[in-house]
This record gives C-alpha cells, sequence and structure tokens, in this order.
C-alpha cells in the first residue's frame, strides 16, 4: 500500500476487516446440558465462532399443507419470516438443504434434487437409522440419552376445538420459502450425509416443525445428527410443536414449545434464534400471550 493516500489506505483496511468479518459467523448458543437421571442445570449462553461455509441450515418438513388446521396455519405463519432468515443465511454462504419429507416426487426434475442424489457416497461414522415410522428412517428415543418427552402428543397433538382427521396432504414445501439454486433438496439420511461430506459441513442448525416429532426424528433430524458428530444446534424461535393444551402438561401450546425446547437443550444440542443471521428481534406467532415479553 505505499505510495497510497492516506484516506486509501484507511478504505482498503476498512474493507479487509469487513470481508474477514464475513467469514466469520458468531453465534450465540444456549444450552443446559446435563445427563439423564441428574438434575436440571441452569440455562447458559455462550458464543461460538463458525465458518458459514461449513454450516448447513436443514429446513424440516415446512410442508405446503398438513392434516391439522392450527398446525397447517402456523406453519404457514412461519414461512415468511423463515423465508427472510434463510436469504440473509444464504447471502453469507451457508449451505440450505430443505427436507419437506415425503415430497420428494414434486421435486424429482429440479437441480436442487439431483444435487442430493448425486453426492459422493461418503461412508457415516454410525449406522444410520432405518427404522421406519411414517414412512420413512426414524430415530426413535434413547433413554440412555433422554428422559422422556415432556409434553403429552399421544392424540398426535391436535389443538383445534375438534379433533382434525389424520392424513398425509402435503405434496411440497410452503411456497412461500424460496428454494435457491445453490440449495439441496433430500428427506434421506444417507443423501444428506454425503452432501455434508462433500461440502466439509461441520455446523447444523435445525429449523421447522415439528419438534417433538420430526425435527428430532426425522433421519436429517437432531438425533441423527448429534448421533454422526456435527456441531448441531436448534433455531428455538424457527420451530413449532404439535401439542393439545388439553393433554398433559396442561400448560399453553407455545409454553409446551419451550418445554420441548428446554428438552433439547439439556439432551441434544444448543439453541440460537434467527438474530444470529438477521440481526431482528426473534420470531414469535401472532397468537402467542407472551409475544411482548
Amino acid at each position: 500500500m505505499r505510495g497510497l493516500p492516506l484516506a486509501v489506505v484507511g478504505l482498503f483496511v476498512a474493507i479487509s476487516a469487513s470481508a474477514a468479518d464475513d467469514a466469520i459467523l458468531s453465534v450465540k448458543l444456549r444450552s443446559r446440558l446435563s445427563p439423564v437421571g441428574q438434575p436440571a442445570v441452569a440455562a447458559r449462553e455462550t458464543t461460538a465462532n463458525w465458518n458459514p461455509k461449513q454450516t448447513a441450515i436443514v429446513v424440516c418438513d415446512m410442508w405446503d399443507r398438513h392434516w391439522c388446521r392450527s398446525a397447517e396455519a402456523r406453519c404457514g405463519e412461519l414461512a415468511v419470516p423463515m423465508n427472510a432468515m434463510l436469504q440473509v443465511a444464504r447471502a453469507q454462504g451457508v449451505f440450505i438443504v430443505h427436507a419437506p419429507s415425503a415430497c420428494m416426487k414434486f421435486y424429482q426434475d429440479t437441480p436442487q434434487r439431483k444435487r442430493a442424489q448425486s453426492a459422493p457416497y461418503s461412508q457415516p461414522p454410525t449406522t444410520l437409522s432405518t427404522t421406519p415410522r411414517w414412512g420413512t428412517a426414524w430415530c426413535y428415543s434413547d433413554p440412555t440419552r433422554e428422559a422422556i418427552l415432556p409434553i403429552d402428543a399421544t392424540d398426535d397433538g391436535c389443538d383445534c376445538a375438534t379433533h382434525c382427521p389424520t392424513g398425509a396432504p402435503w405434496t411440497r414445501q410452503a411456497a412461500a420459502i424460496v428454494i435457491g439454486p445453490e440449495d439441496a433438496i433430500t428427506d434421506n439420511g444417507q443423501e444428506i450425509w454425503n452432501l455434508f461430506a462433500e461440502k466439509k459441513i461441520d455446523n447444523v442448525i435445525l429449523c421447522g416443525v415439528h419438534l417433538n416429532m420430526c425435527v428430532l426424528g426425522r433421519p436429517f433430524g437432531i438425533r441423527q445428527m448429534v448421533r454422526v458428530g456435527k456441531n448441531v444446534a436448534l433455531m428455538r424461535d424457527m420451530t413449532d410443536t404439535m401439542y393439545n393444551p388439553k393433554r398433559p402438561p396442561g400448560v399453553h401450546h407455545f409454553a409446551g414449545t419451550d418445554l420441548m425446547v428446554e428438552h433439547v437443550e439439556r439432551y441434544w444440542c444448543p439453541s440460537l434464534t434467527s438474530t444470529v443471521f438477521t440481526g431482528k428481534p426473534a420470531f414469535h406467532f401472532r397468537d402467542d400471550p407472551r409475544a411482548e415479553r
């Protein structure tokens, strides 16, 4: 920089510092990890610096339709701010994987689907779950790793005034969530492992629905990603649960979601909020009575 005016030198340094900052994703992680059978510990927050190019966000089951009317409405509400968050993350170099389970036929001819299918095979460090549930592989709860879930969804979790008939009406991901040209589409555990190996992904953030079901149990979900050794985090303001307040523990729907977030933070992985990417306050559902708290 010899011979350059001081103003130009200052500009060059500022740009260089900005470029260096862009290479680091500073994430605030909230955790309360403690072994099964041990007393709960207070939540604590730490900061980790991740390389965005070694980071992925997996969008779990943000379908266009749902058999439960309330769940479908909340998913539709969540899709818009989730898309805004994904746009910022993508621009920062984060790899986005869309995982609308059982909807791969809709995307079979897209380059994003073919990207997942064509990633070179990579041997995972442990056997991936192939135990079926709801038409796909499933990672069931491990009693040596986690306690019983804190909310009861034995009625399937529908919180409508009249229980909706169950089914599988979904055909694709919610249209409000844009699939970028550099993204991938898969609901397959081996395919997602292949992608992460190819792209050297170390850090995996899960968002989407439903936390007490698919976000935990899918072959690309929290349990699987922790078991294969990734640095995993839940985006706690970009999720929901299937929970009917008429079932135990009898709390408000969104308080039930908070209990599930605490469960994940205690037994599986830390959580963060979309603020990490957007710089805006965490998302709140409009019907959450605690939205102003």
